[in-house]
């Protein structure tokens, strides 16, 4: 734990939560008729981000001396999880949903923890492929499909 960057962190996400709750308030609110909107997820999000964050900077306000120890930063595995992410947004579209989400969780996986690599696996795969299944066949919302040049999904 280090009390500086979890106060800096808990003031950016609390930003965050201001951006998402003022933008929502933008996003049309009726939804044909029913009284849940497009704006009913963001607004909830940012709720909920606010709190979360209201909570760690209050928390950081309690740290014991013992508690904030000296952490040495991992700068190679925060690298590794950066340009994942930057190639997923990247690929998303020209490879599609399943198979980049896929890439993306293994490589963050086995990022944070090495090792477990079939479990790692084996949750990237279901994950990608339930949610894509979920959105894409029940709900008939399209996500950036790869099946135009694999034909398998």
């Amino acid at each position: 734990m280090n009390k500086n960057f979890d106060r800096y962190a808990g003031v950016l996400f609390l930003a965050v939560a201001a951006f998402f709750i003022i933008e929502s308030q933008k996003i049309n609110t009726a939804s044909y008729g029913s009284s849940v909107g497009p704006n009913i997820f963001p607004l909830g999000i940012g709720i909920l981000l606010g709190i979360l964050s209201l909570r760690l900077i209050y928390e950081t306000f309690n740290y014991q001396k013992d508690e904030m120890e000296k952490e040495k930063l991992n700068y190679k595995r925060f690298g590794i999880i950066l340009g994942s992410a930057v190639l997923y947004c990247l690929f998303l579209e020209d490879v599609g949903y399943a198979i980049t989400t896929f890439l993306f969780l293994v490589i963050g996986f086995q990022a944070m923890k090495r090792g477990k690599l079939l479990a790692s696996i084996a949750i990237s795969a279901s994950f990608s492929l339930g949610v894509f299944y979920i959105f894409d066949k029940l709900l008939n919302v399209p996500l950036p499909s790869s099946s135009s040049w694999l034909g398998i999904l």
